[in-house]
């Protein structure tokens, strides 16, 4: 029987999301997949290092769930784009202190961690 607590996968996929979102992403990726303009390959590139490491982290333990890291890639890249629509159009930036920067930075990371606890009752479910 697959475990209910999925707190191995969970803290796979945080571990993923610390490094691709905060260690490997810098301020061209991080400034430029949130602009009007020339966003597409910032974030492009920033999914991608999402892919990579995901995808790493999966082949080293569980190969069978190498299909995690894409679906993982496809909503990341949604959640960031919708981010970055709000970025853009609104002028959501600490920059400009906009008063919903903290609550849109807070609200992306809550997609991409609720994504990841998702996931990982699936894999739980599946192991």
């Amino acid at each position: 029987m697959a475990s209910s607590v999925p707190v191995g996968w969970m803290l796979l996929l945080t571990i993923k999301h610390v490094i691709a979102d905060f260690l490997l992403q810098n301020s061209w990726l991080a400034i430029g997949k949130d602009q009007k303009t020339g966003w597409a390959l910032p974030l492009l590139a920033h999914c991608l290092v999402h892919l990579a490491v995901a995808m790493t982290l999966i082949l080293m333990i569980a190969p069978r769930f190498w299909f995690i890291a894409l679906i993982d890639f496809a909503i990341h890249i949604t959640v960031d784009r919708a981010k970055g629509i709000c970025v853009s159009t609104f002028g959501v930036t600490l920059k400009n202190q906009h008063p919903w920067f903290w609550t849109l930075i807070g609200i992306d990371q809550a997609l991409h961690h609720m994504t990841g606890f998702g996931l990982s009752i699936f894999m739980a479910a599946n192991a």
